[in-house]
């Protein structure tokens, strides 16, 4: 960036960071460590022999299940995330647009709502079996197991490779590829030879993001019904309490691990070219156009056609059931209504909250340089590792085994807050450093000469430029806290229930109508934030 306000940023020397925002940025960083410390404290403290523990099959088995899920779905996401950002951003696809705004569709999916939408849609007098039927074919598909989890996970988490890589490839100038065209290269050697190096640091982001997600999902292994970490901790958590603090160390350590690894290979991979003055290549697909559109249109009827089918048929079963047929449904609307109206106060209050929390921490780091703010800002960053519900475990055994925290947090609504704030608010952390560094120094000068004290400067000067970045970090947080279910299980207090929790409660006892009217509420809201919060937003930032 040239603008002066921004060079003066980068140019000043550090400013000494007061006291109190050192202080604060070290509280919070507790904070958010106190899950991953409480769990391992208590792991090993237990009355079991913890390594006996780690290292017995009980153990052994569902890491290995882990293990092989997590690394089969970010292969396929890779491959799949990186083929479809290439085919709808350097080739003539047909419809390329369309398909620029449905292909991360999937992500306003919960992967317990998908789990749910391909068991039922498979299973007899679901919609895949009946039809199956009317062609003559009387196979019964099953959906279970390791085949299932993959499928769906990859289905509903390769937009995670899909949309960094998307944005790189806008970035990257056409030139490179057209000149290794012009020395001899096919379209697919130009693109492995040359766009691949320059996209791998965007790559390595997004498959990372898909490995940690695969490690902490619980619905859609729960709905399979196979046998992963975060499954064995919630079945043995309260019937064994060892073996599930056991489970969630090796877990812990797992995402760690990972989490290590990835920064390490991240700094010895090359950082790529910025875009240039030339547009990026458009490739002619030629006689292969039908088999490109064919694996696109695929994807997109797989991952977001057919879960949203599945739910829309539950709906309309339902509600013919009821007024149709005059046999009530297992819940009535004035739950539905609840539970929505809960869902969008507590993730709004989780947003909130989550954006003050880091907001310190931001200024630190984005304005002062602080050792302290980025000691904080890489513990916040790591809790993203920490899967769902080893926070929800550690809350839950923490109020539990403490007299205090019981009488002070147990059972209310604020340790719920604290739990999603903990496990969202990395998504907040990036997205304020930038809104931090993007407010020029000399304005800061400017209302110090004119006599504006520091808190004043702040809510002048800063929150009107930080705002809508903040806004967006908050959105992120949002639509995160609606989707998730571990927290929302394990932590909520008595009586308090969201659209996932409600969701899932219905389908395991079988109430598949009811799960699908929540289902297309949950999905049409977070369609409506996502296009409120994200793409609306991008629109005005890129005029397009």
């Amino acid at each position: 960036m040239s603008d002066g306000g921004t060079t003066a940023s980068t140019t000043r020397p550090p400013i000494h960071s007061p006291v109190p925002l050192r202080v604060a940025g070290l509280v919070l960083a507790l904070l958010f460590a106190f899950p991953g410390i409480y769990l391992t404290y208590r792991a090993l403290g237990a009355d079991a022999d913890p390594g006996a523990l780690l290292f017995s099959q009980r153990t052994l088995a569902p890491l290995w299940r882990t293990l092989k899920l997590a690394v089969t779905v970010s292969a396929g996401a890779l491959v799949l995330g990186t083929g479809l950002a290439w085919l709808t951003h350097r080739t003539d696809l047909p419809g390329r647009r369309l398909w620029r705004v449905v292909l991360p569709l999937p992500l306003v999916f919960p992967t317990f709502l998908g789990a749910a939408a391909f068991i039922r849609t498979l299973n007899p007098g679901g919609l895949a079996n009946d039809l199956l039927s009317k062609l003559g074919i009387g196979t019964t598909l099953q959906l279970r197991g390791f085949f299932g989890a993959w499928l769906v996970l990859l289905l509903l988490t390769y937009p995670y490779v899909y949309l960094p890589v998307a944005a790189r490839l806008r970035q990257l100038p056409g030139s490179l590829e057209e000149s290794a065209r012009l020395l001899g290269d096919s379209a697919f050697a130009a693109f492995w030879r040359v766009s691949m190096p320059h996209t791998a640091t965007a790559i390595g982001a997004g498959t990372l993001l898909v490995f940690l997600y695969t490690l902490s999902d619980f619905g859609a292994v729960q709905l399979m019904r196979y046998d992963t970490l975060t499954r064995a901790i919630a079945t043995n958590h309260l019937a064994n309490p060892p073996v599930a603090l056991a489970l969630s160390l090796m877990l812990l350590i797992f995402a760690a691990v990972v989490v290590l690894a990835e920064r390490w290979l991240s700094r010895r991979l090359p950082e790529g070219v910025r875009g240039g003055a030339s547009e990026p290549s458009t490739l002619r697909l030629g006689r292969w156009r039908p088999v490109a559109v064919g694996a696109v249109v695929l994807s997109a009827l797989a991952s977001v056609g057919a879960p949203l089918v599945a739910l829309v048929d539950w709906a309309i079963g339902g509600l013919t059931r009821t007024f149709g047929d005059g046999r009530p449904l297992a819940i009535d609307y004035s739950r539905v209504a609840d539970a929505t109206f809960s869902t969008l106060w507590v993730s709004v209050a989780a947003a909130i909250v989550s954006v003050a929390a880091v907001l310190p921490i931001a200024l630190l780091v984005g304005r002062y340089r602080s050792r302290m703010g980025w000691f904080a800002h890489a513990v916040i960053i790591s809790t993203f590792a920490l899967p769902g519900l080893l926070i929800a475990l550690s809350m839950r055994f923490w109020t539990l085994r403490s007299d205090l925290a019981f009488t002070m947090f147990g059972d209310t609504i604020a340790l719920l807050i604290f739990a999603y704030v903990v496990r969202f608010g990395s998504l907040a952390m990036g997205v304020s450093v930038v809104a931090v560094r993007s407010v020029p120094d000399r304005l800061h000068d400017s209302a110090r000469l004119l006599g504006a004290g520091p808190i004043r400067r702040f809510f002048t000067v800063d929150v009107p430029i930080m705002g809508p970045a903040l806004i967006a970090g908050a959105g992120l947080v949002l639509l995160s806290v609606m989707k998730e279910l571990p927290i929302s299980l394990l932590v909520s207090p008595l009586g308090f229930s969201t659209l996932a929790t409600q969701i899932f409660g219905s389908f395991e006892d079988a109430f598949v109508a009811e799960a699908g009217l929540m289902g297309v509420v949950l999905v049409v809201l977070s369609f409506v934030l996502t296009w409120l919060l994200v793409v609306r937003r991008h629109e005005r930032a890129t005029g397009k």
